[in-house]
C-alpha cells in the first residue's frame, strides 16, 4: 500500500454492533496533512474576479453561431466581459428582492448564460440550484418547492415546462429570466399566476455595475445540487464555498504534482451537464486558472464536429462517450486493409509493452504516435492532453485502448455529488493504475468498512468493504433531510454505498454498489455490475441489464443488440427479417446468448454468473422510459417493473429447456 497511500490511523475491530473497519489512508501526496484553503479565499467568486484582473482580455466562454443548420466558428466572450455581465446580472437579481443566502434556480443545457447566472449568484452570495428535467417532469416542481427557489434562469425551450408547473410552485418562485427571449403570451401566462417573466436583455437592463457586493464567507452554502439517486425523491446535496473551492484546489494540486496544471493556453470542451457536480467542478477549475471553455451545440450528432472546431486540450467524458469513441475508431481500423491493420496492431503492442514497463505516455512510442496514432488524436481535435473519465466504471479494454492510442494521459476518477465530485483519481502516467480509480485526492482520507452480510472483510489480506470518506470536500448534509443525512454521515465518515478493494500499490478499485448485490437461491452472491461490465465487452451488444433474485438459481438478461452486428449476422445466415423481428427470432437470441456466455467464460465468470436466457430489446434503455439515470446508470427497480413479463417468460423458458 505504501507506494501511493500512507496509513494515518489503525484499523477498528467490530464492536457494539458496528462492523470492523480497515486503517485510514491518505494519498502519498498529502502524507503531512490534508490540503488547506489559503487565508483570504472565501468564495468561488474570487476565482472569476482574480482571473479577470490577471487576464481581462483572455477568452473565457465560447459558443458556435448556428445559421440555417450550418455552424460557424466559436465566438468568445472575455473574462472581463463575463465578470461585468455577472455583476450586473447579480444586481438585477437583488433588485427583485432576492438576498444573500436565498436560492436561485438555473435550468438549461450548458451555455454562456448558465455560467453567467451561476457567477451572478456567486457575486452576491446567493445559493444556486441547478434544475434538470431528466429526473422527470415533477422533479423541477419538486426542487423549486423543496429548495424554495425564488428566481430561475431558464433556457428558452424550457420556459413552457416551467410555466406549466407554476400553478403548483408560485409560492416561492416570483421571477423567471430567459437565457434569450420570451414571448408576450408566455409573459402573460406567468403574470396571471403572479410571476414576472423577462428576456435576458430586459433583465440585464434592471442591473447596474456599481452595486456593492456583500461580504462572502467560506462556510456559506454555494449550491444545493439535487441528485437523481436510483430510488425515491431527489436529494438536495448541500455544498459550501469551502468544499467547492477545496475540490478545485485539490484538482490543481494533483495535476501540479503528476501532470501539468491548466493555464490560459488551455481550453475545455463543455458537454457533460453543468447540473451535475463533475462538469461544474472542472469548469470552476478552468475559471480559477483562466482557461477557456467552449460549449457544444447540445446535439450528440455534432459532438465530434464541435470538438474538431474547438480543438480543446482537456476533455472529460463518461464511459458511454469513451465507448462510442472506441467503437468508432476500432471499426475504422478493422475496415482498413491488411497492411494497415498489421501496422496498427504492431504499433499498439509495442507502445502497450512500453507503458507497462513504466514509460510515461509521451515517451512510450513518440515515432509511432506521429505515424500511426496521430489520426486518432485528430479525432478529438488534435490538442487533447488530459482526458478524465468518471460517473461509472470505464471498461478495461476501452481504457487500455485510449491510453495507448489517444496520445493523451487518461485518468479514471471516482466521486459523488456528496464528495463534491472526484475523491479518488488515478495518476495519468502510472500505468499499473489502469482499471482502478487511483488514490484519494489531497483533501480527503479514506477507509473501508466491512460488510459482513455480503462477505466483504476490510481486515482481510485483500481488503474489501464499503468506501468511507472523511475530509474537506464532503457535503454538509441533505437539504431538509436530517434523517437521510444521519444514515450516511456517521462520526464524520461519509458512507458511499460503493464497495471498494484496496490494491497492493495503494490504489482503489470500485467493485460494486452495496445495493446491487443479491443472493441466488443456492446462496451464491452475485455482484451484478461487475458481471455486466464483462458482458459489455462483447461487441455485438450495446447495453445489458442482468437480473436474478433469491428465489431463482440462475441469471437472465435483457440485452440491446448492436444493430449492425445483428443485421450482418442475419445476412450471413440468409435471414430476411427486419431488425425488430430479428430481436424476436429464436436463432438470433441463441446466437447472442452464446456469444455473451463465451465472453463470460473467457473472462473466468463462475457458472452461476453465466446467463441462461436473454430477451432482445430493439430500443436502447432511455431516460424517457425512466430506465436510466441522467448519468446513464441503470435503474434496476424500474427495469424490473418495465420488463416484468419478459423476465417471467425467460425463467419459464429456461426451465422448460427452450432457448
Amino acid at each position: 500500500m505504501d507506494q501511493f497511500a500512507v496509513k494515518v490511523e489503525e484499523a477498528r475491530p467490530a464492536a457494539d454492533g458496528r462492523p470492523s473497519a480497515g486503517p485510514v489512508y491518505r494519498s502519498i501526496y498529502a502524507k503531512d496533512g490534508l490540503l488547506e484553503l489559503p487565508e483570504g479565499l472565501e468564495s468561488p467568486w474570487q476565482f472569476l474576479s482574480d482571473s479577470a484582473k490577471r487576464n481581462p482580455s483572455g477568452r473565457m466562454l465560447g459558443q458556435r453561431q448556428v445559421n440555417e443548420k450550418k455552424a460557424g466558428p466559436y465566438v468568445w466572450s472575455t473574462y472581463q466581459e463575463v465578470y461585468d455581465a455577472a455583476i450586473r446580472m447579480g444586481s438585477a437579481i437583488r433588485s427583485r428582492g432576492v438576498n444573500p443566502g436565498d436560492r436561485c434556480g438555473i435550468y438549461g443545457s450548458n451555455c454562456s448564460q448558465w455560467i453567467i447566472a451561476m457567477e451572478a449568484c456567486n457575486s452576491h452570495a446567493i445559493t444556486y440550484v441547478p434544475l434538470y428535467d431528466t429526473l422527470g417532469a415533477n422533479a423541477v416542481e419538486f426542487i423549486i418547492n423543496h429548495a424554495e427557489v425564488s428566481i430561475a434562469f431558464v433556457q428558452e425551450n424550457k420556459i413552457p415546462a416551467i410555466i406549466s408547473c407554476l400553478p403548483n410552485c408560485s409560492t416561492h418562485l416570483k421571477t423567471i429570466v430567459s437565457f434569450t427571449n420570451v414571448s408576450s403570451t408566455q409573459k402573460k401566462e406567468a403574470e396571471e399566476l403572479g410571476v414576472s417573466c423577462f428576456s435576458w436583455e430586459e433583465f440585464f437592463q434592471l442591473g447596474n455595475s456599481d452595486y456593492e457586493l456583500p461580504q462572502k464567507q467560506r462556510t456559506a452554502v454555494c449550491t444545493i445540487m439535487y441528485t437523481s439517486g436510483t430510488t425515491g425523491e431527489p436529494k438536495g446535496v448541500i455544498i459550501t464555498n469551502a468544499a467547492l473551492m477545496s475540490e478545485v484546489l485539490a484538482t490543481d494540486h494533483i495535476l501540479f504534482l503528476t501532470d501539468r496544471v491548466c493555464t490560459e493556453e488551455d481550453s475545455y470542451f463543455s458537454f457533460l451537464p453543468l447540473a451535475h457536480i463533475y462538469d461544474q467542478i472542472i469548469e470552476s477549475y478552468c475559471i480559477y486558472k483562466g482557461s477557456s471553455i467552449g460549449f457544444w451545440r447540445g446535439d450528440v450528432r455534432f459532438l465530434l464536429d464541435d470538438l474538431q472546431e474547438l480543438k480543446p486540450t482537456m476533455f472529460c467524458g463518461v464511459p458511454r462517450v469513451y465507448d462510442r469513441i472506441y467503437t468508432g475508431i476500432a471499426s475504422k481500423v478493422l475496415s482498413g486493409g491488411v497492411l494497415r491493420k498489421t501496422l496498427f496492431q504492431y504499433a499498439y503492442n509495442y507502445k502497450l509493452s512500453n507503458l507497462e514497463k513504466g514509460l510515461p505516455q509521451e515517451k512510450a512510442a513518440p515515432l509511432l504516435d506521429k505515424l500511426v496514432f496521430d489520426k486518432i488524436k485528430q479525432a478529438l481535435g488534435g490538442r487533447v492532453r488530459i482526458m478524465l473519465s468518471g460517473a461509472a466504471p470505464l471498461p478495461r479494454h476501452v481504457e487500455e485502448f485510449l491510453r495507448v492510442t489517444s496520445c493523451s494521459t487518461l485518468s479514471q476518477g471516482y466521486g459523488l455529488t456528496e464528495s463534491c465530485g472526484g475523491c479518488f483519481t488515478s495518476i495519468g502516467n502510472v500505468y499499473p493504475m489502469i482499471g482502478t480509480v487511483g488514490v484519494p485526492l489531497t483533501t480527503i482520507e479514506a477507509r473501508l468498512e466491512s460488510v459482513p452480510e455480503l462477505g466483504y472483510d476490510a481486515l482481510s489480506s485483500v481488503p474489501r468493504g464499503e468506501i468511507c470518506l472523511r475530509g474537506k470536500t464532503l457535503f454538509s448534509g441533505y437539504h431538509k433531510r436530517q434523517d437521510l443525512t444521519e444514515e450516511v454521515l456517521i462520526d464524520g465518515w461519509f458512507h458511499t454505498g460503493d464497495i471498494g478493494e484496496w490494491q497492493p500499490n495503494g490504489a482503489m478499485k470500485v467493485i460494486d454498489r452495496k445495493k446491487n448485490i443479491f443472493k441466488l437461491s443456492q446462496g451464491e452472491y452475485v455482484a451484478v455490475e461487475s458481471i455486466e461490465s464483462i458482458y459489455l465487452q462483447c461487441p455485438i451488444i450495446t447495453s445489458i441489464w442482468v437480473y436474478g433474485n433469491s428465489f431463482e438459481s440462475f441469471l437472465v438478461a435483457v440485452v440491446v443488440p448492436e444493430r449492425k452486428a445483428l443485421e450482418d449476422w442475419a445476412a450471413e445466415h440468409h435471414l430476411t427479417d427486419d431488425y425488430k423481428s430479428l430481436c424476436q427470432n429464436m436463432k438470433a437470441r441463441k446466437y447472442i446468448l452464446d456469444e455473451l456466455n463465451s465472453m463470460g467464460q473467457k473472462q473466468q465468470l463462475r457458472g452461476f454468473e453465466l446467463l441462461k436466457a436473454v430477451h432482445l430489446e430493439p430500443n436502447p434503455f432511455d431516460i424517457e422510459r425512466d430506465l436510466m439515470t441522467p448519468t446513464f446508470k441503470l435503474k434496476r427497480p424500474q427495469l424490473l417493473k418495465y420488463y416484468k413479463d419478459q423476465v417471467e417468460k425467460l425463467y419459464s423458458e429456461a426451465k422448460g429447456g427452450k432457448v
